[in-house]
């Protein structure tokens, strides 16, 4: 009997079971990514318009996501409770309860990597600080305006260096394929996985001994604590490099019906599509072998889609929606006094609060205050009923 009561007690929530002392922030793997992904995101449809279901392998897919309706599958065969559990033969979906729709998350395979604009653009910025290299210089790389020498060879250049389009010609006429230098978030995460993190920061510490300038001693101990910091947590620096990008479930980002047939849509639906269309496009492109210009200013247009995904309007235009408004990204949903931490993590409506003008009273303490009775009849309620 005192076994049920106490399973019924932690199925109510009335006593917690589990505890732990922190939660602890890292920088995911890509391996990471994939194992909290149902499926990949191909289709950047959401709904068929038509018979108002989600597009196979879309935004809102049921095969990815989990189903609409609870106990049933998108084709109807299997209802009920009775068959909790099975993945239907014909339309792939599992019976399970729809709020599985709320937790299960998606991926997008991207064609080429692409960089974490948190991590160049927020100041300090991380991948500035492990390269050792100045925001601007990591923009031109970035963005596809400079070459970064990841491998020099044997010729007279330097690793990390750039190299304009026209030095980059002249290298090559004069050195053949004896050096290796590339665009984009890609030559970034080639010179981080060369990269061997005991070794900097057994490097760092002998500079930052040996260094006398304020300056620079200061610059290195940025640098020293950063690369320290991936090293304690098991991370690589490879992983600020996007290559799996993760898709929120489709509960966080709902399509809502409205009278008339229209929809309301999240933002979010927007950005991914963008990034989906940018994606599929550059793929097809990359296949049929296209002359180097177009697909520069494809995986330059990638980019910049991944960018207004997780913070719109950091870097260049905002992308906007009707009416000219800027649409909000994944930052947003998080930062400010209506982001996810502030308004539904700490800050939660109660019922134990109240708003009174505060009077003196020649009888109150210094540490009281007066409350009206029907305020504290309110406020006391639970404590009362239960006396």
């Amino acid at each position: 009997m005192n076994k049920q009561t106490q399973s019924a007690r932690e199925i109510l929530g009335m006593e917690r079971t589990v505890g732990f002392d922190e939660v602890s922030i890292t920088v995911a793997s890509p391996e990471s990514i994939l194992s909290w992904s149902r499926g990949e995101t191909k289709n950047p449809e959401t709904i068929n318009y038509r018979t108002f279901k989600p597009e196979k392998g879309g935004l809102f897919c049921e095969r990815i996501f989990g189903p609409t309706k609870d106990y049933e599958c998108s084709c109807g065969k299997y209802k009920r409770i009775k068959f909790k559990g099975v993945i239907c033969d014909r339309c792939g979906v599992e019976v399970t309860l729809a709020r599985v729709r709320r937790e299960r998350m998606g991926h997008i395979e991207l064609a080429v990597p692409v960089s974490h604009i948190w991590f160049y653009k927020c100041m300090p910025s991380r991948l500035g600080l492990m390269m050792d290299m100045t925001a601007r210089e990591l923009e031109r790389v970035i963005y596809y305006e400079d070459y970064l020498v990841i491998d020099p060879g044997k010729t007279p250049l330097k690793e990390k260096q750039l190299l304009t389009e026209t030095e980059y010609r002249e290298a090559q006429e004069q050195f053949g394929d004896s050096f290796v230098a590339k665009m984009g978030a890609e030559a970034i995460r080639d010179v981080f996985k060369k990269m061997d993190l005991d070794e900097v920061a057994t490097e760092l510490e002998q500079q930052l001994e040996t260094t006398r300038s304020k300056q620079t001693r200061k610059k290195v101990a940025k640098r020293l604590k950063l690369v320290q910091g991936f090293i304690n947590a098991g991370a690589r620096p490879e992983w600020m490099i996007l290559e799996i990008l993760p898709v929120i479930p489709p509960d966080l980002r709902p399509l809502v019906p409205l009278e008339g047939g229209r929809f309301a849509t999240s933002d979010l639906n927007d950005l991914y599509r963008r990034v989906i269309n940018r994606n599929n496009r550059l793929r097809n492109l990359l296949q049929l072998k296209t002359p180097e210009v177009i697909i520069r200013n494809e995986k330059r247009m990638l980019q910049e889609s991944v960018d207004a995904l997780m913070d719109n309007g950091r870097h260049g235009r905002a992308v906007t929606g009707a009416g000219n408004r800027p649409l909000k990204s994944l930052s947003d949903m998080l930062k400010g006094k209506t982001g996810r931490f502030r308004m539904n993590l700490l800050g939660k409506r109660v019922d134990y609060s109240g708003r009174s003008v505060i009077v003196i009273g020649p009888e109150l303490k210094l540490n009281e205050c007066g409350l009206p009775k029907k305020m504290a009849l309110v406020l006391f309620e639970p404590f009362i009923i239960r006396r």
